[in-house]
């Protein structure tokens, strides 16, 4: 009769009694304790993915509460200004912060920032004089005297700006890990903005605007029944 794997007899004195020794194998439970589970896992995933059990939630998973108050209605001003143009710009902000006798390693900043935003160019019409609008004896001609057209100040794209790379020195980065510092960020953000105005004031946006504000009008007017309309820009913005 063969005896299993693992067995072993030990007959005693006489050759009457036997003593079955059973040996386990410690390393064979080792690897079951690491393999069935591991197959476990592979199956309720495959399960999961064909869609033929419930999808498992994650008991530790991180949600958001939104504990916002509601929002508060400051104020309503009525607008007389005709939006005719507007531009999109992007710049990359450069900021650097040195200490004097540190070097850069021991304390220092530079932030690499990349703002997106956009400038309107705009016609005032509440700025328009009394004899801003003359229409003649026969209703055939109209003359408009207008403002010049103004920039709105730059709207930063806050969705689409963002921090390409950032240095920090060693006394920076202690500071940054006891303390946030929200004005360092808002010095970014105010810099573009700045920048980008800047930048709105040396292209022909206002040219633009006026040019569509003077063709929006005479065709409205040539659809009310004027023949001749004459449009201009004077006097200081």
């Amino acid at each position: 009769m063969t005896r299993p794997s693992g067995v072993e007899e030990r007959p005693e004195a006489g050759g009457l009694n036997r003593d079955v020794v059973v040996r386990v194998d410690r390393r064979t439970n080792r690897a079951l304790l690491v393999v069935v589970p591991v197959v476990i896992l592979l199956c309720l995933g495959i399960l999961s993915s064909l869609n033929i059990l419930p999808r498992l939630h994650n008991p530790f998973g991180e949600r958001i509460i939104d504990r916002s108050q509601p929002v508060l209605l400051q104020s309503i001003q009525d607008l007389s200004r005709y939006e005719a143009a507007s531009g999109n710009f992007q710049v990359v902000v450069d900021l650097e912060r040195d200490a004097k006798f540190l070097p850069d390693f021991v304390r220092g900043q530079r932030t690499l920032f990349v703002g997106v935003g956009s400038v309107d160019a705009y016609v005032d019409f509440s700025r328009i004089g009394r004899d801003g609008v003359t229409v003649s004896g026969d209703g055939n001609r109209a003359d408009l005297r207008l403002p010049h057209a103004q920039l709105e100040r730059a709207a930063l794209d806050t969705k689409n700006s963002y921090v390409f790379a950032q240095r920090q020195g060693l006394l920076n980065r202690i500071g940054a890990f006891f303390s946030s510092n929200p004005n360092s960020q808002q010095q970014v953000y105010a810099l573009a903005q700045a920048k980008i105005e800047q930048a709105a004031q040396d292209t022909a946006l206002t040219a633009r605007a006026e040019q569509n504000t003077r063709t929006m009008l005479e065709g409205m007017l040539r659809s009310l029944g004027f023949r001749e309309v004459t449009v201009q820009f004077a006097g200081q913005p």
